[in-house]
């Protein structure tokens, strides 16, 4: 990854699905805006927004914010045109516009009843982006991407890719299908809690609806695992693949991996056993900075 690309995402950046002004009141919206600024003073590179974001969720983000870049984690093509999207970014302040990043997907038969054609409705999707006046550029975006030809198609025509529920061995493939230049940002869970049965049932709470979509299910038979490790919420094997469980030390280990594997950013989303408690882990995020330290 080039250095301009290196210092625009940081090593770390905090990914959470809670941070949608778009969907909450007056109160919830002031919170977001302050966990937001409180993300960024805590040094995190790049903050994701989660959980198929509208472009309105990702601008409030930028206003709440100041030097951190803001990179949507991921936008469903099939929720918003490419001309909307355009439209509403080029209405971000210049001076801000600049630290913003359009994550894009192709989300999952299940949850986009439009759903068809995924490769080729991207490509459209890009070319729309291209021709929009004005335009979002290959420099300004990256795609949520599994397989091969997903992952040429970012390298191709984006930053790069932003793989989620992913494990350090697809992040080594990845690196491979993308080359040595695009820019790579997996996703990897975090459950801060030592009683490693305990931290596992959290994580199962969590990967339950992900292990009923064929696209991450998929991958994951890919990567040579078995739907045998689907049974029960997942296998302790799959689980431990796929999140980072117990203290920060052991985060610290699992995010190396991912890094020595070649990814260049990771996104840690922080997983709760109770999620309902505020969506904003904000204490987990001060002792992962901490923890971190020079690191993020």
């Amino acid at each position: 990854m080039t250095s301009d690309k290196r210092e625009t995402f940081g090593r770390i950046g905090i990914w959470s699905g809670a941070l949608h002004a778009s969907r909450v009141d007056a109160d919830g919206r002031k919170a977001i805006a302050e966990a937001a600024a409180e993300i960024e003073e805590l040094g995190y590179g790049t903050l994701w927004l989660g959980g198929s974001p509208s472009p309105d969720d990702a601008a409030a983000l930028v206003d709440a914010t100041r030097t951190i870049t803001v990179a949507t984690g991921i936008l469903s093509i099939w929720d918003h045109t490419a001309e909307e999207v355009a439209a509403r970014i080029s209405a971000i302040d210049a001076s801000a516009r600049g630290r913003f990043v359009l994550g894009l997907g192709v989300s999952h038969d299940a949850l986009a009843p439009q759903y068809a054609k995924p490769y080729s409705a991207m490509v459209e999707y890009l070319d729309a982006l291209d021709a929009a006046d004005p335009s979002v550029g290959a420099g300004h975006r990256l795609l949520a991407a599994l397989g091969p030809k997903m992952l040429k198609l970012a390298s191709d025509r984006s930053l790069g890719a932003h793989p989620y529920l992913v494990s350090a061995a697809h992040t080594a493939e990845a690196r491979q299908a993308l080359g040595p230049e695009a820019l790579l940002a997996p996703e990897l869970s975090v459950v801060l809690d030592t009683d490693l049965d305990r931290a596992r049932d959290t994580a199962r709470g969590m990967l339950a609806m992900y292990l009923k979509l064929p696209n991450y299910t998929g991958n994951l038979l890919r990567l040579g695992f078995t739907e045998g490790d689907f049974d029960g919420g997942g296998s302790a094997r799959l689980l431990d693949a796929l999140f980072a469980l117990g203290d920060v030390e052991r985060v610290k280990e699992r995010t190396r991996a991912y890094v020595d594997a070649g990814a260049d950013h990771v996104a840690l989303q922080v997983v709760t056993a109770d999620e309902g408690r505020t969506g904003l882990p904000l204490a987990e995020y001060r002792e992962l900075a901490d923890a971190f330290g020079d690191e993020l």
